[in-house]
Order: C-alpha cells, then structure tokens, then sequence
C-alpha cells in the first residue's frame, strides 16, 4: 500500500527574484550528499522522478538509494522503477495503444471492475504523423492532394483517434498535417520543466517510436518504449528498468568548413557502435557543445536508436533556452525553467567552473576531425567517406551478397537498361538513383541543413543544372516552419525548380511511404534487375524499408540529396567527377554549388523566426478543415465494427479470468523460422505497402477492397487479422529453412510444404503445435513497433532463442508473454548444430516465485541435443508480467484489484 513521501522534508519553494513563487519542487541540493553533485545530469532526472514519486509501494526508499549511489550501483545492473512525466504517441502507434485502451475499457467491463478508470494518468500527447504517402510529388499543390489522398485511405482511422481525444481523458491529439511527431515534440511539446498545480518538475517522456529521443537535444530526458510498455506507463504503472551505464561523450573544437550536422551524427553513429552502447545513456559535454546549435544536437540525439544507446542527452544550457525563444516560448516560462534546473544544480554554465562528472566510459571527438560522408547502402551505421564513395560502391557490387554487397558479376556490372520515359529515350545502370528525398525527422528540423540544400539547389539553378525527370524527388519537412523560412529565404523556387516539391509534413521515404516509382522505371529496374539506388536525408535504410526496387540505400545530408539527384548516380566521385554540364556546357563540379558555411548560417539568421513556430502551432490548436469536419461518435466504450478492415476488437483478453495463469514452458515446439543476423523489426512487422501476392492481401480481397486501396501496414495497425498476417511479410527476409530462397516463406516441418508464414503458423496452431524462432545477433533491431512482438504472440510463438535482443523489442516480447531466450556467449544455432528441423522444449518451474531474472534454462530437442540459454525476463516486474500473461492483462487485475 502507498504511504507518504519519506522524502517531503525536501519539498521547497522556489522563489522568483522580484517577489512572488515559481512553485514548489524537491530540492536535490537538501538531500547535502555529495555524491549527488558527480552524477551525470540524466541521471539526476531518474532521481528526481524517484524523490518526487516515493510512495514505498511502487517506488520505494531503497530505489532512491541505488540512484543516488549510481557509479557503484549502475555495474551491478541494479533494477530500479522510473515514472516518466508524460508519454508520446504517434498514429501509426497511437491507433493500437487506443484500440488495446478501447479492448481493456471491454474487459475491466466484463470482469466487473470500472471500465473508465481505464484512463491515462499521465499526459498523453499524440501526433498523426505517420501518414504522408507520396502519391503526388514535383506538384506545386502537391501537399494539398497528398492529404486529401490520406484523409481518403484514413478516414476510419483518424476518426476513431478522434473519438479516443474524447473519450479518453488526459490525451491532447495533434492533427495531421502539423508535422513528424519528433519534430512537433522540439518545437511545442517539450516543456523541459513542467508546473503542474504548482509542482515544478523535470519533463520526461516515454515514446512509442524509438527516435524519441531526439527530444533529448532539448535537455528532456526521452526514448522509445514498445507501444505495450507506453500503455502501461500511461495506466500509472512504474517503468521497470536496469539503472544504466552513462558513456561520456566529450566534445572539443567545431565543424570545418562544408561539414554538416548529418555528417557529425555519421560519425558519432559509427564512434558509439563501435564502442557498444546498447542498454546505455550517452552524454555529452566539454566545449565543443557551445558550437552545436540545438538543432544539431537534436539531430545527433535522434539517431539514439541507430547507434544503440537508450539516449543521446544533452544538458540544458544557454543554447537551450535560445533555442526555447526562438520557437515562441514565452519569457515566463523561461524564467521558470532556468531557475528550477538552477536551483536543483541540472543547468550546465560553461561561463562558471565545471564540477567534473563519473561516467561509465569515455569517448572524445574533435569536431575538426568530421569529413563529409554517407551511410550505406542497408545499414545506417555503414558510414563512408565522400571520397571513397565510388570505390566503396565498386566493392558493393564484386561482394558477394550481404550488409555491403550485390555479387553482381563482372560481366554485368556496366550493363545499361535501355527504357523510354513520357516519349523520350532513356538509360539505367547499376547505382543510378531513382529516389532523391529530403525527408525524415532526423535532418527536417534542422535549418542549417535545409537551407543548406536550398542553397545548392539555388547554385545548381544558375548554373544550369537540372535532375533527371524520372528520379522521384521529394521535399516533407517536419513541421509547416520549414516552409515558412524557406519562403521567407525566397529559396523554395529553387528546390521546386529541380522537382523538390513540398509533398506533406510526416514521415515520407524514411519509413517506406515513397510512393510509386513511375512504370517504366519500375520495368526497366525489374526486367534489367538493376540495383538501383535511393539517397534520403532519414536515418535508417534497412534492406526493403525504403522501396521495394531500391536495393541501394544512402543516408546523407539534405543538401547532398540534392547534390546526388543532381548527379543522378551514387557511382561517382565528386572530387575528380563533373556532376554535370552547365547551361554554357562548362562542367560542374560539387564544389561549385556546395555553399560555404557563412552563407548557411547568414540564410538561418535571417530567415528562421519566432513568429514562424508560433504561427505553425497556433493553427494545431484550431485543427484543419478536413479533421474538424470528422465526424465521431461519443460515449465511452468503442461501437466495434466487425466489418472493419482498419480498426478491429484484438483477442488478447477474450478468454480473461482474474486468476492470473502462470508461467508456461514450451514442449515440442516446432521452428517456424531461423534466422540470421540483423533481423529488423521491419523484417518481423513491415510497416509500408502490402504485397500483391500476401495473405493481408489476400485478407482484404476476400472483404471487398480493392488494391489501390490497401494502404499500407503501418496504417492497418488497429486490425489485428491484417497485422498478423503481414507478420514476417517483409520481401527480403532471410530464412535459412529455404536454404538460400529470399522472401516472407517458411517450410511447415511436419510435411515439408514451403508456405506463407501465416500459412504455415495457422497449420501448426490447428495441429495443436507450439512454435519458437531461432535467430542470430541483434534480433528486432531497428524502429520500437509493438506489433513485431503482437504479431508473433497470434500467431502462436512461443519462445524467441537469439544470440542478442535489441532493448525495446525484447521488452515487447516480455509484454505480449513471449519468452525471449540467449544463447551462452560463444554459442549460436550454427556452432550447436541446430538446422531448425528439430522440435524443442524449455522447462520453466510451474511457479514465478521458483523463476530468477537472467536465470540459466536448459532448451533440448528431440534429437537428443541439449544447451543452456539466459533466460532474458530482466526484472522481477517482467516476471510478474510473464505471470499473468502480458503486461496488460497485469495492469487490468492490478486496477480491479486496487485498494486505493
């Protein structure tokens, strides 16, 4: 039972300086223990959610203690509880959070218990943004019938969010067409300091999309959360999490001339890969920081995910209330924020001494020392350097197939796909680019970049220039600001002119909404089979995420997009190779229309204004005319339509008692797939266009819809039937039981028969068989997506045996009561012998009090082979998860039961 807070001897008032109160806060400075002042500053922000949220039931003293003793306690992989200020969600995620809130509304109902204490206990922000398909792009109206296209395909789905901004306390929704989640959350979301009823606090937020954390450039400690542990957080239950290592990130000097902040992100990404920061924060400090502007610190923030940390943070300084000005803050709130992150000794002045913090690691970057580059082409973390990009290519194509290889053979590698575009002849071969878009969270928010591109599309418009017409450009900022400076720099003119068209405000390329490629190029790629190329200023490039006929992938700066459609190929050296001939037939080369920093940051100081950001967010508030004319219904409890195919009644809790069910083992479990390496999450959920040929397909044929209108996955997240048969839908996907064959397959062990894997999951769930997976390293790498966990819970896996997890995806897989399973370090299903032919058991004690986090558990098969694997429930609260079947099912008894 909760009692009082043992620590409000340390609740002050903190004063304003002309009289008057800012509002009470917990005062760290109070507790006078100097281990306190060594901490990292992102740990003090666990701390202090801990002091203020002390009750002795869900955080206790004891947890308190841990914290404060974070450099010898943090080793120990201690468990300690977190309670977050806030939660965001975005729609692609936000459709099912509120379909399983909607789904426990009904079963609180049916057990008994009072359905509207299913409510968010915290703030809920919630952003459509995931929705920017890019039907039309080089369209001055394009943005225009973009959204009308998705008001078309989306309707049921933004009117059911709708109906949850009602219906659901707590929650505010931000409509579409405002921008990328992440970039919303900079610009207007983050308070950094919150004041509720007088309670002055740290802003922190848990996210359901795991570059959450590029609101830690703001100073707001954040990451992504599957959408199942974000539901919890939402209920009132404490996160549990292992109280993290803290690698120090120091950086010294400033960036050379022609160098961006997608550059530096680069190569901090491939620094902290390399030095292992999975399960851990970075910080950053020491005076290279005063040269970050907040957006570049928010660009390097973002890429958290890609470089494996839990968060990439970055203090609150004077950078970062400059930054809070210039979007339209107001001088109170402020005020408010550097005086409590003052008083409680979290603001970082580099004009005073620095106390010297403890953290886990080091590492030390000289910002001079960044040289332009890209990444590529299937991973974000391959980075490699401008100048060797034409070399690097040519070894993409000799490799034999894998992260950095094609295997095209020689003869072939100079091969050209002679196709005729709109009347005219034209020409492809290997490396072309097909795609060109500036796109993505990761770089639209940051000026310096998009101006950056508009300058060189300005350079390469007076010199002549132009991109060829059947690359498909595109231009989808991250918020309406972009447009408003671009504007107001009179350089929009100039991106239009080479076909970078503003398409929409969300997600676009980067998350695999490119849209068609036009049909002659689509041919000409697949009758050719040509490895054609997409360059995107995105962060994650995973084989088969960006477009299903792009086997190429680059990730780059905003303005070097340009500087590549311009180009029209990856297979050039910009050093030594003209881009192209100007209007005189002079050649061109990259440095003619790359700009000089001087004139970015002239075009960012005179372009890029508050009134911007405070006009874009006013407009939020009011909504747009197509989400004011939804119209909804009202009540409590969702009117389900059993004919939906976007919004569907999951049956996680049909068969629902209030006893809860226990720890289950597994027993003869076949293997429905083995896998390799690197199995993404979009190789487990994909999230873009649904394949012709796929049971989800055929799922919705079979219900009257016709196939322009399938959309794609990510939108279909609210329909459990459509979901679980696109998981493992991905086209490239690896399946070492088809020997070699590429693509969403299995073979079903009984018979031998090569299915779907929906097929072949069905048949086993009718034979009355369980199923496990085998994979290799870093198994559900890539984007936090609840349904790469759901997905697999329907369709009957049981157990997931990898040599490791990535964070959050493990941590779905514990809340959807799947067992996740490493094999001993040295040892995977290759140096074991395992083929995925055998059938498996994993005895667990029949009761959660005989189980111990990362105990050893012993997996045999039945051809008498037996190893021991880790067993990856990391907490005593995962435990108790896996006990009552899943972390909802949990929360639900735990609210029937409550006392208090």
């Amino acid at each position: 039972m909760a009692s009082e807070n043992p620590f409000k001897s340390i609740l002050k008032t903190l004063e304003k300086p002309g009289g008057g109160e800012f509002g009470k806060y917990y005062s760290l400075t109070a507790l006078n223990d100097p281990r306190i002042d060594k901490l990292p500053y992102s740990i003090k922000i666990l701390l202090e959610s801990a002091i203020r949220n002390c009750d002795e039931f869900q955080v206790k003293s004891k947890d308190v203690e841990k914290i404060i003793d974070w450099e010898n306690s943090a080793p120990k992989l201690v468990e300690i509880p977190f309670k977050p200020a806030r939660v965001l969600l975005q729609d692609f995620t936000g459709v099912p959070a509120v379909v399983d809130l909607a789904c426990m509304r009904d079963a609180m109902n049916r057990l008994g218990g009072d359905s509207n204490k299913i409510n968010p206990l915290v703030p809920v922000d919630l952003v459509i943004d995931h929705s920017v398909q890019v039907d039309v792009a080089k369209s001055e109206n394009a943005v225009q019938r973009n959204m009308e296209f998705e008001f078309q395909r989306n309707n049921e789905r933004f009117g059911f969010l709708k109906w949850g901004s009602n219906a659901f306390h707590n929650m505010l929704v931000v409509p579409p067409g405002s921008g990328i989640v992440h970039q919303v959350n900079l610009e207007y979301l983050g308070r950094v300091v919150f004041n509720t009823d007088g309670m002055l606090y740290p802003d922190s937020v848990v996210g359901t999309d795991s570059h959450t954390t590029m609101i830690d450039g703001l100073g707001v400690a954040g990451w992504g959360v599957g959408g199942i542990e974000a539901e919890a957080t939402m209920l009132g239950q404490p996160m549990s999490m292992v109280l993290p290592g803290v690698v120090g990130f120091k950086l010294l000097g400033k960036l050379r001339e022609g160098v961006t902040a997608t550059d530096l992100v680069l190569t901090v990404t491939q620094m902290l890969r390399k030095h292992g920061v999975v399960g851990k924060f970075v910080e950053f400090y020491g005076q290279g920081m005063s040269e970050l502007s907040l957006a570049d610190r928010a660009t390097i923030a973002n890429m958290s995910p890609e470089y494996g940390a839990t968060m990439g943070f970055f203090p609150v300084d004077h950078v970062t209330l400059q930054y809070l000005k210039l979007t339209g803050r107001s001088d109170d709130t402020i005020a408010t924020i550097e005086s409590y992150l003052r008083a409680n000794k979290m603001f970082v002045d580099y004009s005073e001494p620095q106390v010297e913090r403890v953290y886990s690691s080091y590492l030390v970057l000289n910002l001079e020392e960044v040289e332009p580059c890209i990444s590529g082409p299937k991973r974000p973390h391959d980075r490699v350097p401008l100048k060797e990009m034409k070399a690097d290519w040519q070894g993409c194509l000799d490799n034999r197939v894998g992260f950095k290889g094609f295997a095209v053979p020689k003869e072939s590698q100079k091969k050209v796909a002679e196709f005729t575009f709109h009347g005219t002849p034209a020409q492809l071969r290997h490396g072309d680019v097909v795609i060109a878009a500036i796109t993505s969270c990761t770089n639209t928010s940051n000026p310096s970049v998009m101006l950056g591109a508009a300058l060189v599309a300005k350079k390469a418009c007076e010199l002549g220039l132009e991109v060829k017409p059947w690359i498909k450009t595109s231009l989808a900022p991250g918020s309406g600001v972009v447009t408003k400076y671009l504007i107001k720099s009179d350089l929009q003119k100039y991106l239009n002119q080479l076909g970078f068209h503003i398409v929409g405000y969300g997600c676009t390329t980067c998350i695999g909404n490119s849209g068609d490629l036009d049909e002659a190029v689509a041919s000409a790629i697949t009758e050719n089979d040509i490895v054609a190329a997409a360059v995107l200023s995105g962060n994650r490039n995973f084989e088969g995420r960006v477009h299903p006929l792009t086997r190429a992938n680059y990730l780059g700066s905003p303005p070097l997009v340009v500087a590549y459609a311009l180009a029209g190929t990856v297979d050039i050296d910009f050093e030594t190779e003209p881009i192209g001939l100007g209007k005189d037939g002079k050649k061109i080369f990259f440095r003619d229309i790359w700009p000089s920093n001087e004139e970015v940051a002239n075009a960012v100081q005179s372009s890029v204004l508050p009134d911007m950001f405070r006009a874009t967010y006013d407009a939020i508030t009011k909504g747009n005319p197509m989400w004011n004319q939804l119209s909804v219904p009202s009540g409590t409890l969702y009117a389900w339509d059993p004919k939906s195919t976007y919004i569907h009644e999951p049956p996680y809790f049909a068969d629902m008692s209030m006893s809860p069910p226990g720890p289950h083992g597994v027993k003869n479990a076949y293997c429905l797939l083995n896998f390799g390496d690197s199995i993404t999450t979009d190789h487990i959920s994909p999230a873009g266009s649904i394949h012709r040929d796929s049971p989800a397909a055929r799922y919705l044929l079979e219900r009257g819809v016709d196939r322009r209108d399938f959309n794609s996955y990510g939108s279909r997240r609210g329909n459990d039937e459509v979901m679980a048969r696109g998981t493992f839908a991905n086209i490239r996907i690896v399946n070492k039981l088809l020997k070699g064959e590429v693509g969403p397959k299995t073979i079903h062990i009984p018979t031998g028969e090569k299915l779907s894997v929906f097929d072949a999951a069905m048949k086993y769930k009718s034979e009355g068989n369980d199923t496990i997976i085998l994979a290799g390293a870093e198994y559900g790498s890539g984007s936090s997506r609840d349904w790469a966990a759901k997905g697999p819970m329907l369709l009957g896996v049981k157990a997931v045996i990898a040599k490791s997890f990535e964070r959050i995806h493990r941590s779905n897989l514990v809340g959807m009561g799947v067992i996740p399973l490493c094999f001993k370090a040295g040892e995977d299903a290759d140096t074991l012998g395992l083929t995925g032919q055998e059938q498996y058991t994993i005895d667990l004690p029949s009761s959660v009090n005989e189980i111990r986090p990362g105990q050893d558990v012993t997996v045999v098969t039945n051809n008498g082979k037996s190893f021991t694997c880790t067993l990856r429930f990391d907490t005593e609260v995962e435990l108790a998860y896996f006990d009552h079947g899943g972390i909802l099912q949990y929360v639900i008894r735990n609210l029937i039961n409550a006392k208090h």
